[in-house]
């Protein structure tokens, strides 16, 4: 099934795009997909520190992700 990815922050520096389509098997987690990105991108080793969103409500690791889901992937951020 294909999902739209948005980053944010430092993962847009990190995968080179601020937005992609990605294909995920039926079924799949967000605690999937974080595999799958690490995987790809081992610089997002800490995204479990990340918050993500799907269709702009927060999910947890759990969360079964849909086609057509929009995912957002969430830096922590840092203020000052």
């Amino acid at each position: 099934m294909e999902i739209q990815l948005l980053f944010f922050g430092i993962t847009t520096d990190i995968v080179g795009v601020n937005k992609m389509k990605y294909t995920l098997k039926e079924g799949a987690t967000v605690g999937n997909l974080k595999k799958l990105l690490i995987a790809k991108y081992s610089a997002l080793k800490n995204i479990n520190d990340f918050a993500i969103a799907i269709n702009e409500e927060y999910v947890k690791d759990t969360t079964i992700i849909t086609k057509n889901d929009i995912v957002a992937i969430i830096p922590p951020v840092s203020g000052g």
